[in-house]
């Protein structure tokens, strides 16, 4: 009992000193706002369950390949949103804040891999025709760029965290910069790409004709790839606007009106995250993307039909 109200005590005491802190102070404390202690908790119970999840799922389903992307996202963003917890006990510390600026940056980069990894997959089942690239070439292409991004992320970062002074911290967020603004490049490419070979399909217009051995013609569109694919596409739309947000964000500096407004982080940010990841828990790939019992009889699509008949001609 004693020591639940030492511990009510010592919270009331430190929200107290927090409310009287001056302009000065809050500037000093790295952010230029205190950083929720509630809304940091909430993200860490958000990503833990999303994060243990899964993991849990990787191994159930077998999916190796989710473990360093949307499980290492988690875990990443559970640095990050540790870091921001520490930073609402102690605003004016470094260490806090330079953890919770560079993995919350860095976190959301492997969960993007996984959307590419999934459109192949889709591109796979439905019918490689339709599509500029082969489900190969987009692992080949896609993911080298991720991880570009992320390299340029990371050492923008480790620039900014050694700074001795304001003019290397500000070069740091420039690296930063560049790292965000290619990867948001990589977003648009991948969306027009994946947008074209949506239409293309729905359409019923390839690219290209199938190969002789038939596994690139079109194949039925399951009530699972449907769902599969809209999920997709919801999990890149937040990325974007993520993405968007954090190129906005970054080209202010460390000391811009929107780096220094915490709801925007909360919402744009950490929302739009918490929104991608849980996408990926509730239309998990191990469900959506399983293989299904073949028809009875094999779908043949009017492209199909068109291209035989001149063929016998």
């Amino acid at each position: 009992m004693n020591s639940t109200i030492s511990l009510l005590s010592q919270l009331v005491t430190r929200d107290s000193d927090e409310s009287q802190m001056t302009d000065l102070e809050l500037d000093n404390a790295q952010y230029g706002y205190i950083p929720s202690e509630s809304v940091a908790i909430l993200f860490l119970v958000l990503y833990g369950i999303s994060t243990v999840l899964h993991i849990g799922q990787s191994f159930y389903f077998r999916l190796w390949w989710l473990l360093p992307t949307a499980a290492l996202c988690g875990v990443g963003e559970l640095v990050g949103w540790g870091g921001r917890l520490w930073s609402s006990f102690s605003p004016r510390e470094d260490t806090p804040f330079i953890i919770q600026i560079s993995t919350t940056i860095l976190a959301p980069t492997p969960l993007l891999a996984a959307s590419f990894m999934i459109m192949s997959r889709l591109i796979q089942r439905l019918g490689a025709s339709y599509s500029w690239l082969t489900p190969t070439w987009y692992t080949r292409i896609f993911l080298p760029c991720d991880i570009i991004a992320l390299v340029v992320q990371g050492v923008g970062g480790g620039i900014a965290s050694s700074a001795d002074d304001q003019a290397g911290a500000e070069k740091g967020a420039q690296v930063m910069l560049g790292g965000i603004g290619f990867q948001f490049a990589v977003i648009i490419i991948f969306s027009i790409l994946a947008l074209d070979f949506t239409t293309r399909y729905l359409l019923d217009r390839p690219v290209r004709r199938a190969d002789s051995n038939n596994t690139s013609s079109r194949k039925p569109m399951t009530p699972k790839l449907k769902v599969m694919l809209i999920a997709l596409g919801f999990s890149t739309v937040v990325l974007f606007i993520r993405s968007v947000y954090r190129l906005i964000e970054l080209s202010d500096g460390w000391n811009g009106r929107i780096i220094e407004t915490e709801v925007y982080f909360n919402v744009l940010d950490g929302g739009m995250v918490v929104l991608a990841i849980f996408t990926l828990n509730f239309i998990h790939p191990g469900v959506f993307l399983a293989a299904e019992p073949q028809l009875p009889s094999a779908y043949t699509s009017p492209s199909e039909i068109k291209l035989r008949s001149q063929e016998s001609v």
